[in-house]
């Protein structure tokens, strides 16, 4: 008989202030990019969308708790979009523009600790990877280019994620070992912000070539925790990017060895 399905959570992106043309005036609407979800699914996982849980994030009755999801899932998925809030890792916004989502980081916090808790994997991508350092303890660079002497470009707003440039994968790494010992790689680069100092216990596994700005960590603690900046779920193997599926392989077996 066929074992069921991995079923992997994947934290909602917010919408807190809708266009008017989507017709939810005052409404925060909860969605996920749906090459996140493909490539989850290509790959045989079930993916559920977990919303917002908790009275604080505006749950009134909550008779649902983060407990209840994280023990009937096998592992989190952590998916880009909005900044995460500085006020998050203790300091202020340098700019109003990178005020960021405090709401959605209080949410993605408490779901990484529950899976983290209840001894299941969790991975971030892009904005998953920098709130993963924050959960730890980290900060982060509000903006590459502008704080980060000698940056090279790490976001195109219209080239989006065509953007691509070389990352080094650090040798002894376990990323290295997932990639059959190569020591570097092209990937996409569509982000602003990215890991400054680093969070307790997480060890940096491939830098970008030139600025050495981090493009991976990985928790060294009692558990999974994986990130890395690009954007694995855009890459096919093709146009010579880095395949995406030893990286999503390895979570997957994780989820499975915990799932026992």
């Amino acid at each position: 008989m066929s074992r069921t399905p991995l079923r992997i959570g994947l934290s909602a992106r917010l919408l807190h202030t809708p266009p008017a043309e989507l017709g939810f005036p005052g409404k925060t609407l909860q969605y996920l990019e749906q090459s996140m979800a493909h490539w989850i699914m290509s790959h045989g996982g079930l993916v559920l969308m977990v919303p917002t849980i908790g009275q604080h994030l505006g749950l009134r009755r909550a008779q649902i708790s983060v407990h209840d999801y994280v023990s009937v899932l096998d592992g989190l998925v952590l998916q880009g979009g909005a900044d995460v809030s500085p006020t998050t890792y203790r300091q202020e916004p340098l700019r109003p523009e990178w005020t960021g989502d405090r709401v959605r980081d209080l949410y993605e916090i408490e779901l990484l600790w529950e899976f983290v808790i209840q001894g299941k994997p969790v991975l971030g991508v892009c904005r998953g990877a920098q709130l993963i350092n924050v959960a730890c303890g980290g900060t982060l660079w509000q903006d590459i280019s502008e704080y980060v002497p000698g940056a090279a470009a790490h976001r195109d707003v219209d080239l989006y994620d065509k953007h691509h440039h070389e990352i080094d994968l650090v040798p002894g790494s376990r990323l290295t070992t997932l990639y059959g010992g190569i020591s570097s790689g092209l990937v996409n680069s569509i982000h602003h912000q990215a890991v400054r100092d680093l969070g307790s216990d997480l060890r940096i596994e491939a830098y970008s070539r030139g600025d050495n700005v981090v493009e991976a960590i990985r928790w060294q603690g009692n558990g999974y925790l994986f990130g890395c900046q690009w954007h694995p779920e855009f890459h096919g193997g093709a146009g010579g990017l880095l395949d995406g599926s030893p990286i999503l392989q390895d979570f997957l077996d994780a989820a499975d060895r915990a799932r026992g």
